[in-house]
């Protein structure tokens, strides 16, 4: 319980501050560049307070024994706090808060090889979609309430591998290589769709140790939810293949 009431406290802190040096960096970059947008802040914030709200307080406590509160810690975690975090375009701003000699060094790690390897879209896809199936479809999820540690790194991968997901299909940082609106497109829907089977799966085949009722109800809140935040997912990824048409299509008026 002291243990539990540690890292508790400490994942407070640390839910602050990632709001406040946000924040400070945003201050920090308008007195040198254009003005930050405000919306950018706003998804910033919002999207720290869903992880916080998925790993602490109430959600976070019946998560341990309700299946219902897990799915939907998972939803925040997982697919809704990465989308608002990712349009957040937190690299940006970092990158336009630091020196210059500074920012090169973290442009250059962004361009890494293995930042290369993990932000692909079908890699990002596997340990995302993958995680998951491994997670609900094997007794790990049985084992996360008894042993803290592992229920730290699952919900960490959880996170990270949703973040890296929701980058590498819409972008907004810069990233380490441009693959094609359809190359992205293609996977985004190869993932949306075993994202949709493994809730049918969770509904028809509860994780052991969950109830049939609990299933059914986290089966259907995985799949409709999931369902609202792909669409969001979805509408960004059309909205930028086509604002990347207009230049194309206004030159080909032009020469028409």
């Amino acid at each position: 319980m002291y243990s539990e009431n540690v890292i508790e406290a400490i994942l407070i802190i640390m839910t602050v501050l990632s709001i406040l040096l946000y924040v400070f960096a945003t201050i920090s970059s308008n007195r040198k560049y254009k003005k930050w947008p405000t919306y950018r802040t706003v998804f910033w914030i919002l999207g720290v307070l869903f992880v916080a709200s998925s790993i602490i307080g109430p959600i976070a406590d019946r998560a341990h024994h309700d299946f219902i509160a897990h799915m939907t810690g998972h939803l925040l975690l997982g697919m809704l706090a990465p989308f608002l975090l990712v349009m957040a375009a937190p690299m940006t701003l970092v990158l336009r808060t630091l020196k210059v000699q500074y920012a090169r060094i973290l442009s250059s790690i962004l361009k890494s090889q293995w930042i290369r390897f993990f932000s692909d879209p079908i890699i990002a896809s596997i340990l995302n979609v993958g995680g998951l199936w491994l997670l609900y479809t094997t007794e790990l999820y049985s084992s996360l309430h008894g042993n803290i540690f592992l229920h730290i790194f699952v919900h960490f991968h959880v996170f990270l591998a949703g973040y890296m997901f929701t980058a590498s299909i819409i972008y907004i940082d810069p990233t380490p290589h441009k693959r094609s609106i359809g190359y992205r497109s293609v996977t985004l829907v190869l993932a949306l769709a075993c994202h949709g089977i493994l809730s049918k799966y969770i509904y028809a085949y509860p994780p052991y140790g969950v109830s049939s009722n609990h299933a059914e109800v986290g089966g259907l809140l995985m799949y409709y939810g999931g369902d609202i935040i792909d669409g969001l997912l979805i509408f960004t990824l059309c909205l930028q293949w086509y604002k990347s048409q207009q230049p194309r299509a206004i030159h080909s008026i032009k020469i028409n």
